[in-house]
């Protein structure tokens, strides 16, 4: 299978790197052509144009930081909807509005092409090592194509239901993964505040009702100070707006989320609209005088999980707990 990647940052070039190491004919492109250059020194062929790369591949991944940037290289010149046709497919796995991957996958359709939106969460590293969680969100028959693909791309694959469903599903994880992050900030900076040692504290969640993925990770980032965890505050607010938009969209009178938007607006006038994520606890640090910090945490997370081909993971009522893939 033949495929091109466009989108090659944090968690597009670690997904990309993830196909090119496990041998897939792999053609590359990025606005930054450093990044291009560091693929093709690595066996990976340049990409021109979004047209000619999809005329020449079976699938088409796109890995942008907004909907605007999938829809000027889907519509806009030289964009994949040129050459999009019968045996080709778009690989949506950006971050992105729903209504937005179904307007432009209705132009595929229409191509007679076919489309998915397949959206990850689980991290950079995990997307680095291959053992990140993929959705997909597409008819059984294109899931069924992409199968192969995407069980090297992650650990863990789960078929969401129609074009648009993963997407709503990878927004509605991310606010729980920013509702999470604060509410962790909290606790850090109550506690230090209290006297209690932060290591401790770490150790008091992680083995509690109160653990979590984004703890175990994010959290390690706080204590050691770095809060590099490749992912910055405007992609946050995309996110999460994007979330409030659902509920909205459904008559949801949600009460979290404005104040999550809330927070994290105030936190890019501090510190910056590309400021990392994690960066948020330093708003109470600057109200308490605190550094809400500790000796022994990494400074950047790796993913220790050994690399290993992934599997369906089938819902409830509908079958075995995993299923396909090969181990």
């Amino acid at each position: 299978m033949k495929v091109a990647f466009i989108g090659l940052g944090s968690a597009g070039g670690s997904l990309a790197g993830t196909l090119l190491r496990n041998g897939v004919d792999l053609t590359v492109r990025d606005l930054d052509p450093a990044l291009v250059a560091r693929f093709a020194a690595r066996g990976a062929k340049a990409g021109t144009t979004p047209a000619a790369m999809m005329a020449a591949a079976d699938v088409l991944v796109t890995c942008l930081p907004s909907p605007a940037a999938s829809a000027a290289v889907a519509e806009g010149p030289g964009g994949f909807l040129e050459t999009v046709g019968p045996g080709k497919i778009w690989a949506e796995m950006s971050t992105t509005d729903a209504d937005e991957v179904r307007r432009l996958g209705a132009e595929v359709l229409a191509r007679g092409g076919a489309v998915a939106d397949v959206p990850v969460s689980g991290g950079v590293h995990r997307a680095a090592t291959g053992n990140i969680s993929v959705f997909a969100g597409c008819d059984r028959a294109t899931f069924e194509r992409l199968l192969p693909l995407l069980t090297i791309l992650g650990r863990d694959v789960l078929h969401t239901g129609p074009l648009g469903s993963a997407s709503i599903l990878k927004v509605m994880t991310n606010y729980l993964a920013t509702a999470n992050l604060v509410t962790l900030c909290e606790a850090l900076a109550t506690m230090a505040a209290a006297g209690i040692d932060l290591a401790t504290t770490y150790e008091a969640i992680r083995i509690s009702s109160g653990n979590s993925f984004v703890h175990e990770t994010e959290s390690q980032l706080i204590l050691s100070g770095s809060r590099d965890v490749h992912f910055t505050m405007d992609l946050v607010l995309k996110d999460i707006g994007l979330f409030q938009k659902i509920a909205e969209s459904h008559g949801v009178p949600l009460e979290v989320s404005p104040l999550l938007i809330d927070i994290f607006r105030d936190a890019q006038r501090r510190y910056g609209a590309r400021a990392q994520s994690d960066r948020i606890v330093e708003r109470l640090e600057e109200a308490t005088g605190l550094a809400i910090r500790a000796e022994g945490f990494p400074l950047e997370l790796v993913d220790e999980e050994p690399e290993g081909r992934g599997a369906e993971v089938v819902p409830r009522g509908r079958g075995s707990a995993r299923a396909g893939g090969a181990g």
